[in-house]
């Protein structure tokens, strides 16, 4: 009988201080702020986790040690090896996942988010798209909801309709990434993931996108938690992959 391929490590990018979440994270770590009082960390674990994923790295920094007591104070499934790496609180985000490199072993790809991100993805679909390409990085894409309403005008400037915060026709960083072990060794120490290496591997042609159509939301404002948290308590949680 043919076991079951192993499935990546998923690092998880939990050092960020979440300042513009400031009245919530002026004690916690932007990882930490809950969603139906569970700290949203925990909401991406499970997502990875409900998918069979069970070998995550956390890189931590902004109030480390909340991290660590979060993960040693939770039940989790047997088989399930949670470790935190801490990064320096002012480390950016391509050197936390330079870092990241140094502490895992061999030659495997390595899965990566943002502790702040949750989504109704399909991970093994993102593994496996990223296994069919020849590009040694994958980033999700979206295309987020609109935080306004659209006015359609009509070619005289009249005002033919309206619609309410529709989607945008552009994509964004969705934060799922697939990465091969070179790319996170060739990302510099003081470099912010989101710029100069995205930027490099993008102009290179070693770049592929992955387009998620479903559910994507962010917490990056204290409108973006609360939206969130209404979701939970409706029972409508699309990113609820494991109830």
């Amino acid at each position: 009988m043919n076991n079951p391929p192993v499935l990546p490590t998923v690092a998880i990018l939990c050092g960020g201080a979440g300042t513009r979440l400031r009245e919530q994270t002026q004690s916690i770590p932007k990882p930490l702020v809950e969603i139906g009082g569970r700290p949203i960390l925990w909401h991406v674990i499970k997502i990875y986790l409900a998918q069979g994923f069970s070998d995550f790295l956390l890189l931590t920094g902004f109030r480390a040690e909340l991290i660590e007591d979060f993960v040693d104070s939770e039940r989790w499934p047997g088989g399930v090896r949670i470790r935190c790496l801490e990064t320096g609180a002012d480390t950016p985000t391509g050197g936390r996942l330079r870092r990241a490199s140094e502490a895992l072993e061999g030659d495997e790809t390595v899965c990566v988010t943002y502790a702040d991100g949750v989504a109704d993805i399909d991970l093994r679909r993102l593994l496996d798209h990223h296994r069919g390409q020849e590009a040694p990085a994958t980033m999700t894409v979206v295309r987020p909801e609109l935080p306004f309403g659209v006015a359609e005008l009509n070619g005289d400037g009249a005002v033919r309709a309206f619609q309410e915060k529709p989607r945008s026709e552009h994509w964004i960083n969705g934060g799922f990434f697939c990465f091969e072990p070179g790319v996170l060794r060739s990302v510099g120490p003081d470099d912010v993931l989101e710029r100069e290496p995205l930027e490099r591997l993008a102009a290179a042609g070693q770049l592929q996108a992955f387009r998620h159509e479903g559910f994507w939301g962010c917490m990056d404002t204290y409108k973006d938690a609360v939206a969130l948290n209404e979701l939970w308590a409706s029972g409508r949680a699309p990113w609820n992959l494991w109830s």
